[in-house]
């Protein structure tokens, strides 16, 4: 990157902007100004060749051989100065205003053919005494003489200068028009900007809940910016809420298993033990501290799946059947009170595969944990585009208030607390279900509680306590 890009990127945005506006402008008026100096400059040299041509064809035929024009009244009737010169240069006969110095060099004369060729005599800038506009053409005579005629060009340099002063005028004055104009329209378009600097300096300061002030009347980038930042703002502080009530929940359930190892541990330590006494103790701390390692692995998955994104898709039926089975080998004794519904199709479900497994885990720990045998659980697509995972168990179920807030985290029954379990399954399922674009759905005796993004399925189950995961599915619906 060059010094002056360097410079220039550091000059403030207001001021960039004014430059470049101005320097596109200034290239507009000059390529404006080239484009008419042109034109006019294009028409009067045509009047003028007008006027040399036609001197031209009356002189031409009155030339002769001698390189003398034969009548000189008629020559002078032409109104135009004129000479005849000769191979060397040397002006052999002339007329009008042309003296006896010939108007074109010698070195121009071997350029001329029999076409005519138009020149210029005098500069522009600064002007000349006796500017000319000539036109010399070869005679068909022997030896080989040459016709030159002039006209001056003081009247058409005059009109060229003029018309460069005011185009320079003019070109300057809307130059500083436009500069002044582009600077009043960067002030008002960054306005808003420095505007919501200021608030996000505040609300960075402390003043969460501030936002941005938009116009509610306005619709252009900068108040689309403005809305985007306020609803990002937004999302932020409900995150940093729920990371907050997330922080004291966690540490108000930690605070039990800590309090009762510490207690465990001082009494353990008030008199001399046994062997078998400590193997005793140690065995009751072991049993305390894989609840708290378990409480902590669910926080961490909690974590890891509202900050993650989905992962893919997977098959829920084979997801399911291994799931099963793996819980039927840990407990043969149980295994015949899992029950399993599979389709023989695949059921494609937008999550991934230990999401899936990590869900249909947490319920059956909740059927088995909180209620009784038989535990069914069943797979299939109730209606195009859909499909539902549904583990029903014949335990007490869930009272009607416990519904609605059981995806809460560390949410449990009065005589739930006594059994095992944190009371975060069901809020991480609840996460993964709803971020995957599904709906969760608890049902107990009639009763219905929903999380998540409503499916377009009715429940059909029975009255048994009845956990549904309703998840949308890449097919294409067949009757659409």
């Amino acid at each position: 990157m060059s010094s002056l890009t360097v410079r220039l990127s550091r000059l403030p945005l207001r001021v960039r902007l004014v430059a470049g506006f101005s320097a596109a402008s200034l290239v507009v008026l000059i390529a404006a100004g080239v484009f008419v100096y042109w034109r006019v400059d294009y028409a009067l040299d045509r009047g003028l060749d007008t006027e040399l041509t036609q001197a031209r064809h009356a002189l031409e035929p009155l030339v002769g051989a001698d390189g003398r024009v034969s009548t000189r009244s008629a020559a002078d009737a032409t109104g135009v100065p004129w000479q005849v010169l000769g191979a060397d240069g040397t002006v052999i006969d002339r007329g009008g205003a042309a003296g006896t110095t010939p108007l074109v060099p010698e070195s121009r004369l071997d350029r001329v053919t029999t076409t005519p060729r138009t020149f210029n005599v005098g500069d522009f800038l600064p002007a000349a005494a006796k500017p000319y506009r000539l036109q010399v053409v070869r005679l068909s005579t022997s030896p080989r003489r040459y016709l030159l005629v002039g006209v001056r060009r003081d009247h058409r340099d005059e009109a060229l200068r003029e018309l460069l002063l005011q185009l320079g005028l003019a070109g300057l004055g809307a130059l500083c028009v436009t500069a002044l104009v582009g600077d009043r329209l960067a002030r008002a378009a960054l306005r808003p900007v420095e505007r919501y600097r200021r608030q996000a300096a505040a609300i960075t300061a402390g003043n969460t809940s501030l936002r941005l002030d938009v116009p509610p009347q306005r619709d252009d980038e900068i108040t689309r910016l403005g809305d985007t930042f306020n609803d990002m703002l937004t999302s932020l502080e409900a995150a940093l809420d729920r990371e907050r009530q997330f922080v004291t929940e966690a540490s108000h359930e930690l605070r039990t298993p800590i309090t009762l190892l510490t207690s465990r541990i001082q009494l353990a330590l008030r008199r001399p033990r046994s062997a078998v006494e400590h193997e005793r103790i140690l065995t009751e701390l072991m049993v305390d501290l894989d609840r708290l390692a378990a409480l902590s692995e669910q926080l961490l998955q909690i974590g890891r799946s509202e900050g993650s994104h989905p992962a893919g898709h997977a098959d829920l039926v084979t997801v399911t059947a291994r799931t099963v089975n793996q819980r039927r080998l840990a407990d043969p004794d149980h295994a015949g009170s899992l029950t399993v519904t599979l389709p023989e199709e695949p059921v494609p479900a937008p999550m991934a595969d230990f999401e899936l497994e990590r869900v249909l885990s947490n319920l059956l720990d909740n059927a088995s944990t909180h209620g009784a045998p038989p535990v069914q659980v069943s797979v299939d697509e109730p209606a195009p585009g859909w499909a539902r995972l549904t583990v029903a168990d014949a335990g007490p179920g869930m009272p009607p208030a416990l519904l609605t807030t059981a995806t809460q985290r560390f949410t449990r029954a009065e005589e739930a607390r006594a059994r095992p379990g944190s009371g975060l399954g069901l809020s991480l399922v609840g996460t993964l279900v709803s971020r995957a674009g599904g709906e969760l759905r608890l049902c107990h005796d009639g009763r219905h509680a929903t999380y998540g993004f409503p499916a377009p399925v009715t429940c059909t189950h029975g009255s048994e306590m009845t956990v549904t995961v309703l998840l949308p599915t890449d097919r294409t619906d067949p009757t659409g």
